[in-house]
Formats: structure tokens, sequence, C-alpha cells
């Protein structure tokens, strides 16, 4: 699903929103306005990177999810979870724990979807490997990358990898497995613990696919409150769990939602940049033809990848240690030929229907800088903005209710504001006579709130 339409996991509470702007300034695409006081998404800005969530102090900005009860619609009930969920809790809480606790919420099965990572591996790394004439190749694992390209970096959509990551080959695979058993597709449900926003968005509307093989999606924090209290109180033990044996992982699919998790295995030179901030300054030099001697990269939205998501309930950095320490063990079986970690998984004996699935069609550009899709209408704006430019004091303060000076005048050109919300603008207005005081506080109060420009008898 291509079209012009991104759904965003992220909703913005007015009702709550004090209008402090703290999550128009740490926006990296530049997708939030204040207007009336309140914060306002540009939709085809949003990456849902979840920068904004962690920067509002009153919890104005919340992630949806899908109602739990919805499992219930269906016989076979698949929860798909993340490796770093077992590595949100302390070292002595099993998987075995975490799967019981899982099924008794009512959940028929559960699979970790680095299980698919023993089929990508190998078809990436070869993939790597034969198409160098466009490096550096990137992964397309993080969705919220993926839209960071297409918005603002839109010439390097070419360079992605267009293959699915591990989360859709685990489904693809369990669903098929399931229909192999007998079972029927529609009353199987595949459920997602997601860590952030950006993959509830990626299932609601793919990049690549024209729909996602998950049925819903979880939100993480809350699976991890339910799980942890049942575990805290005792109603599961080690002893007492009735599951049958689960698949175990190898050590490469633990750690690969890690950072390096992916570039470990791939060959050349490959770099792994985690945290938006630091994957921009990357993609902004490799956009001016710098850093081209790059064969691979992988690159994360969040400081330490999936384990610091928005929506983790443990430290990133012990969560991360964690997940080393599962790796390490199960590595030490690998090499001593433990059956159940040295041989593949059963996820392999789908791997030709799973390899004949695995691309994604072309990721299109969609770039937050086009003005209008007609090309001389795009230029008259574009010289229109720098006009515009000319008049603003290039400080972006943001006192206007756009995050820069260069955004309030595509705001301006675009019909959505007006040169005199520039305070800079306001006062040399005022100087010239041209322009009330009053008529200054006016528009700051259509800005900002007139509650911020009242003084209370207390005050």
């Amino acid at each position: 699903m291509d079209g012009k339409y991104f759904h965003h996991a992220l909703k913005f509470r007015k009702d709550v929103c004090i209008g402090c702007s703290h999550c128009m300034n740490v926006c990296p695409t530049q997708a939030i306005r204040i207007r009336a006081g309140k914060a306002e998404l540009k939709d085809n800005f949003c990456v849902d990177c979840g920068k904004c969530y962690r920067a509002c102090p009153v919890g104005a900005i919340i992630v949806e999810q899908d109602d739990f009860n919805q499992i219930f619609r269906y016989k076979q009930r698949v929860a798909l979870i993340p490796s770093i969920l077992l590595g949100q809790f302390p070292d002595e809480v099993s998987l075995t724990q975490v799967s019981s606790v899982l099924m008794e919420l009512g959940f028929t099965h559960v699979y970790e979807v680095e299980h698919g990572v023993e089929v990508l591996k190998n078809t990436m790394k070869n993939h790597v490997e034969t198409h160098q004439e466009a490096r550096p190749l990137i992964s397309t694992f993080c969705p919220a990358i993926v839209r960071l390209i297409q918005v603002r970096f839109p010439t390097l959509t070419d360079n992605l990898i267009l293959l699915k990551p591990p989360l859709d080959i685990a489904a693809a695979y369990y669903s098929k497995m399931l229909i192999d058993q007998g079972h029927n597709p529609d009353e199987t449900g595949i459920f997602y613990i997601t860590p952030c926003a950006a993959k509830i968005a990626a299932v609601k509307s793919p990049v690549g696919q024209e729909d996602s093989p998950i049925t819903g999606v979880i939100n993480m924090d809350f699976i991890f409150n339910k799980v942890y209290t049942a575990v805290k109180q005792g109603f599961i033990g080690k002893n007492t769990c009735q599951l049958p044996i689960l698949d175990p992982l190898k050590s490469s699919g633990v750690m690969w939602s890690a950072t390096n998790g992916e570039a470990a295995h791939m060959t050349g030179r490959t770099l792994a940049i985690d945290e938006i901030s630091n994957v921009i300054e990357f993609l902004e030099q490799l956009e001016n033809e710098e850093n081209r001697e790059i064969d691979f990269l992988e690159l994360r939205a969040c400081d330490e990848s999936c384990a610091g998501g928005i929506l983790t309930s443990s430290n990133r950095f012990y969560t991360v240690d964690r997940m080393k320490k599962r790796a390490a063990r199960a590595s030490k079986k690998e090499k001593e030929g433990n059956y159940r970690y040295a041989n593949p998984g059963p996820i392999v004996q789908y791997r030709d229907f799973l390899e004949d699935n695995i691309s994604i069609s072309k990721v299109q550009p969609r770039s937050m800088d086009k003005l209008d899709e007609d090309i001389s209408q795009a230029m008259k704006k574009m010289k229109r903005v720098h006009e515009i430019m000319e008049m603003l004091p290039y400080v972006d303060c943001g006192l206007c209710g756009s995050p820069k000076c260069s955004s309030l005048a595509e705001d301006i050109v675009q019909g959505e504001a007006e040169i005199t919300q520039c305070i800079y603008v306001q006062k040399r207005m005022e100087q010239q006579g041209v322009m009330p005081a009053e008529q200054s506080i006016e528009i700051m109060k259509r800005i900002w709130g007139k509650e911020k420009f009242e003084i209370s008898a207390n005050d």
C-alpha cells in the first residue's frame, strides 16, 4: 500500500495538549505545528518515530493499539513476539514462563518473529553481494527509517533492500503452517506484540505490499505489565508450565533486532547506525554523494534499536545486555552441537514458499519537500519560498508555530500560514507603524491560545 495515505499510530489529544511545543522542536521531519494553542500533525511528514511521544511532558500524545479482546474472534490466536520482549524481564524469567502467561491470557500459539531470520539472513546476504551497483544498500527492517527515506531522502529509495523483515516472514510461515494442519485461515488471527509505533503504522499501511499478514497489533508495554504481574504473583512457575517445548532461537535471531544485528552477518563494508538524529546526519552526507563506499547500512530510528522503542518498559541497556547473554548461551549450544540449536528450525521446511514470497515492490518516494505535483507550479512556489525567506530572521525560534523559518515559508506558500506570524516581522511592522501592538498580540493568541496571554488575579 503505497498510496497517498500514511496510517499513523501516534495520536494527539487536544484535550490534554498544553501547546508547549516540545514535540514540535524534537520532530526530525518537521511534522508538527502549533495552532490555537495545540499541536497539530502534518500527516504526510510524520514517520511515527516516537520522539514527540517521549518529549511530551503531559502525556498528550498516545499510541493506538488494537483492542486485545479482538483475539477471541479467532479459534487460532497466534502471538508473534520479538526477542526483545524476553529481554524486558529479569534473567530469572524464562521464555517458557512468558509464553505460558500469554497462553493463559488467551493465545493458542506463541512464536518469536526472529525465527524468520533463518530464511532471511542468507537471502539478504546474497542480495548485498550481487547488487553492488546500488551501494550502499539499506535495510528495510525499521519502518520508521523506510518512511524517513521516503519523505526526507527520496533519492535514496532505490538503495532500499526490497526484502520482507523477519516479522512478515514469521507471520507468513505460521499462517501457512496452520493451513497445512487443516485450520481455516479465516479462523486464524496473527497478532504482533510491538515495541514501537512505527511497526503499528507499517502493519496498518504497509510499504511495498498490498496488505500485511498481521491481523492486529498489541503494544508491548501492555503485554509486559500483564505478564510480569502474573509472574511476580506466582501464578506461573518454571515447574508448573504445561507448554510444549518451544523452538529455540539461534544466536543470530536473538540479536537481529539489536544494533549491529543485521550488519554482523553481511559481507563487505557495513555500518550500523541507531537513533534517528544520527541516521539523519549520515543520510544527509550520503545524499550529498559522501560515504558511498559503504556496502550495507543497518539504520534504526531508536537508540539501541528496538530495545529503545517507545513501547518498551525496561531500560534499553539492560535489555540489550540480557539479549547478549541469551545469544551467548545459544551460540555455545550451537557450537557444542546441541541438536535443537545446531540444526535448522521447522521454519526452514517452508523455505521455498517463503523465499518465493520474500520480495516487496519498489518503495515510492514521497518527498516532503515537494510543494506541488505540477512541476511548473512547484518551481514557482519554491521561488516564492526563497523570497519569503529573505524576510525572515533565520533564527528558527518556533514562535510562529512552525518549527523553522523554512517551515513557515513553506506553510505560507501552501496557504497554511501568514508571514505576520513571525514575531520579528511583527516587531518590524510595529516600528514602521503599520501594525498596532494589539494586532500582534491577537496573532500570537491565534497561534498559542489566548489562555497563555491571560494573567489571573492571583499572579
